[in-house]
This record gives C-alpha cells, structure tokens and sequence, in this order.
C-alpha cells in the first residue's frame, strides 16, 4: 500500500530561486506500508512539522523501517535532519554518492543505521521487493529511481515532475508545466535521461510517483513519448512558431506583431524584458520554428536577449530553424551577433534565409521583408 505524505507550497514566490510558480509547488514524500515500512524522501524544511505529522498519521503507530533518499536537492533532503530525529533507529538507504553529499549538507547528523546500494541492488519489505536504479545526472549525480517490484510503480525522483501544487488545478493540464520544468532544470541533460529512458524499457511500469507534480497513472506512453522527445532534443509541435524579442521603444515589438498577423501557424510570442523567460525558453524548444528579434545595443543585442541565447545554450538547443530580425539607428549589427552565437554554440540549426533589418522604425521596405518572412515561414 503506497500513501502519499508529500506537502504543497503556496507559500514559495521562486522555485529554485528563478523559477515563477504562480500555482504553487509539490514536495511529494511516499509511505509503502507492508511487512516493513519504507518511506521515499522528505521535504522542503519550511514543511517538516507537517511532513513529519503526515508520516506518524499513516503510521498509524507503526515503526518506521526504511527511508530512501532519491535525490539530495534541498526541497527535498532539508527536512532528513528532523526526520532522523523522529525516527531514530530507521535505516537510511542511499548509494555511495548520496552519502557523500548528505554529510556535505548535514555535518553533524548521526546516522544509527544505513544501507548503501548500488544499480539493480534490492531491498525485501517482506512481501514486496524494492529495486534500485541508478540516474545520475538526472539531474545531480547522486540521483537515483526505485521500483516496486509486485505494485510496478516508479519513484522517479525529479523525472515526469512539473510545477504546480496537487491541490491547484492546472488549467493547461500536464505537458505546458512539466516542459517548462524539464526545459528549465533537466534540459541540459538529455543524453542521461535518454540513459534512464533505456533502462527503464525493461520494466513494467503502471504508476510513476514523481517528487514534483501528481502521480501518473494512465496512458504512461505519452509520457514517456513527450520525455523521449524532449531528451533527444526533437521538435514536438512540427507546427509551431515561437517569436522573441527585445524592444526598448516598441519598433521592434512592432515587427513582431506584424510578422505574428501573418503567420498561418500556432504561435507563441514573447517579450523578453518583460514574459517569463523559462515560458519562452519552453516555447523555442517545444516549436520547430524559433525567429529572434532585437535592437542593437552597445554593437550586440539588448541584455535580454543575451540571457535569452545563453539559457537556450546551456540546455544544448539544436534541430530547429531559426530567423532573425534585426534593429539598429545607424550601425544595425544584432543580426551579425546572433549568427555567430548560433554558429558557436548551436548544432544544426537551419537560417531562413530572409533578411529583415530595420532602421529604428518600419520602413515599406521592411514591411515587405516581413511578409516574405511570413511566406517562408509558412511554407
């Protein structure tokens, strides 16, 4: 029997210090209740004494035998501390790694009892097994997924997790939340999640229980698909546009506008002084097509934009096309910095090759640019 003794957060106005999260976040905690009792992670500590009262509450007076560590990240290692504190003779099972950064966080913790696994290491609760899969990177190095066995259910640890609180509803449903959150903290890791992916063929799975976001338990293809999709850096929405840009005074803004009114696709725009630039980095990956507009400044591109690129390369954007429209009073060179950015730090990214660069304002002849732009787009 899997209870769930997570919490959620309204409280939090950044997760991870970067990330708006206007519906909340889940700190998920699980209590496999059979011979013996495992528990799988903690929680944020501003949520211990809670945490702690779910877990005594499903206990029911019960000892608790088990506690996995799956992942050492603070929203869901900092309440160990007082854990251990309750639960003085339970055995903390994690893999060498995972140890190695519990004393980092936690000097001074005395740990009666542990249990340091490692890859397809198992461990009986009696008439349940539990197996133990190794995923580092995915996304720190000591991660690590368990299995159990008779229930075919995954604790997938920061895998298929999203942002929100279980008790929002998130009015887009699954996918907009979890891309921006793979986008945002896992994309840089593609090929170790396709790794996990792999490995995780061989079972068969009928629940997945992630650290973040709701338990999964229907149409599991389709998550596996859409991670499958994202880890190898494929395009989901073959249809799809996404426009950004950087405007100080509105002409650029204005381009874009213009160039959105005739595009025939699903468009997502964004100004990126002002939007949440983890939404348009999750709009560039999950689109085919991604156009780049800026003013000059300073001889390169407008802050944001800068940040903007240097997001999309630390996630290792690549298989995209890309245009580029560009904006400058007297010496328009935004178009020449994005180019080689791209050259350097991109991999196969296909320029439409249809000039846009304007001279503080839209000309007729930019005007004309635009809906050539719009046509090759649309193509």
């Amino acid at each position: 029997m899997i209870k769930y003794v997570g919490v959620n957060d309204h409280q939090i106005d950044l997760f991870e210090g970067q990330y708006i999260v206007p519906l909340g976040m889940s700190y998920n905690s699980y209590l496999v209740l059979e011979d013996k009792t495992c528990l799988f992670d903690s929680v944020d500590i501003n949520f211990k004494d809670e945490f702690i009262k779910n877990v005594k509450k499903e206990l029911n007076g019960k000892k608790l035998d088990y506690f996995v560590i799956s992942h050492m990240e603070p929203d869901h290692s900092a309440s160990i501390d007082a854990l251990l504190k309750e639960f003085l003779d339970v055995c903390v099972v994690g893999n060498a790694k995972t140890f190695l950064m519990l004393n980092q966080f936690f000097p001074n913790l005395e740990i009666k009892n542990k249990l340091v696994v490692k890859e397809n290491d198992t461990l009986s609760l009696g008439n349940k097994t539990v197996k133990f899969i190794t995923a580092p990177m995915v996304h720190w190095p000591e991660v690590m997924v368990s299995y159990l066995v008779e229930d075919k259910t995954l604790f997938s640890a920061d895998a298929f997790g999203k942002f929100g609180a279980l008790d929002t509803v998130d009015p887009e449903g699954w996918a907009c939340e979890a891309r921006r959150y793979y986008f945002g903290i896992v994309g840089k890791y593609g090929s170790p999640v396709q790794t996990l992916l792999k490995k995780l063929a061989s079972y068969e799975i009928e629940k997945i229980c992630p650290l973040h976001g709701p338990v999964l338990d229907e149409n599991l293809s389709y998550y596996f698909n859409l991670y499958d999709i994202w880890s190898k850096y494929e395009v989901e929405n073959e249809n799809g546009v996404t426009i950004c840009y950087s405007s100080v005074y509105g002409n650029t803004k204005a381009a874009c506008e213009l160039l959105a009114s005739k595009i025939t696709k699903d468009i997502d725009i964004f100004d990126l002084a002002r939007d949440d630039m983890a939404e348009a980095v999750e709009g560039a990956f999950e689109n085919k097509i991604l156009v780049l507009a800026s003013m000059t400044y300073n001889g390169e591109v407008f802050k944001d934009m800068k940040t903007f690129l240097n997001d999309l390369k630390e996630r290792g954007y690549q298989n995209r096309k890309i245009a580029i429209i560009e904006n400058g009073s007297w010496a328009p060179m935004a178009k020449k910095y994005i180019l080689n950015f791209i050259e350097e730090n991109f991999k196969n990214i296909e320029i439409i090759p249809v000039s846009v660069s304007i001279k503080s304002s839209l000309s007729d002849i930019n005007i004309e640019e635009i809906n050539n732009l719009a046509k090759a787009i649309n193509e």
